[in-house]
């Protein structure tokens, strides 16, 4: 697998190929097309195959890169398993898998959250990343290796009272990264990312008590969806051959802001 450097200083890969779930929007946004300016296939994941099959489109014209658009809800194992499977029947690996899909929804109070929201909730965050890195990481180990990038929140560590079956899953997450860090190594690496409040399709959903707490974390404000790219790449690519089993916190300093 050749590489080497581009004029902004990162170095591009040819022929390696990453899966992004949630990767039409957002976030997973941002992520994909880094990927794809690095070089990679990029497979663009989320529940909205047209969503994603025109971003994958605009991957190609705008970094000649080789991208696919897949339909998939991660909360169903049937979904994360056809995900897999249609990546490796494309390309015939998998090198990088970053999981971003994530779901937070509102309620009125613990005792309105039914099981139904619950579930969801568990499965988006939790049950599908488990089955799509277990897939993937058997991939990488069967090939060359490769990085598996959970995306958790600091939810996982600082939970509030109107979101903590999203906590809870992430914080599940958290955990899976550690537990699947030892059962891929040495040739899989396996990392979290742990952002902090972004500014993403969630957060209009915030009331204003929000927006007010961004302001008084250290950094002054709220991140923007393309600020979590440098810990992704950081962590999917030759850097961080020594770093696996990592929970890297980008937040703004929001875990060290008063209450």
């Amino acid at each position: 697998m050749q590489s080497h450097r581009c004029r902004e200083g990162h170095t591009v890969v040819e022929g390696k190929v990453a899966v992004v779930t949630g990767g039409s929007r957002g976030m997973g946004r941002e992520i994909c097309r880094d990927l794809a300016r690095r070089g990679f296939r990029v497979v663009v994941a989320s529940r909205k195959a047209p969503a994603c099959e025109e971003l994958a489109e605009e991957l190609v014209a705008e970094f000649g890169a080789e991208a696919i658009g897949v339909g998939a809800h991660v909360g169903h194992w049937a979904d994360c398993d056809a995900l897999i499977d249609r990546t490796l029947d494309t390309w015939g690996r998998i090198d990088v898998l970053v999981n971003n899909a994530g779901m937070s929804p509102l309620y009125d109070s613990l005792g309105a959250v039914g099981e139904d929201l619950f579930d969801k909730v568990i499965g988006v965050n939790l049950k599908g990343p488990f089955r799509l890195a277990v897939r993937a990481g058997e991939a990488m180990q069967r090939g060359d290796g490769g990085q598996i990038v959970n995306i958790s929140s600091i939810a996982a560590v600082a939970p509030a009272p109107g979101e903590l079956p999203y906590a809870t899953a992430k914080a599940g997450l958290n955990a899976l990264t550690l537990g699947l860090a030892r059962a891929f190594g040495p040739t899989v690496r396996v990392n979290c990312v742990m952002p902090g409040m972004f500014r993403t399709d969630i957060s209009k959903a915030w009331g204003e008590e929000m927006f007010a707490q961004a302001s008084r974390v250290p950094a002054g404000r709220i991140g923007e969806a393309s600020e979590i790219v440098g810990a992704v790449r950081y962590l999917t690519s030759d850097d961080s051959t020594y770093t696996t089993g990592a929970v890297l916190k980008v937040d703004g300093g929001a875990t060290w802001a008063p209450a």
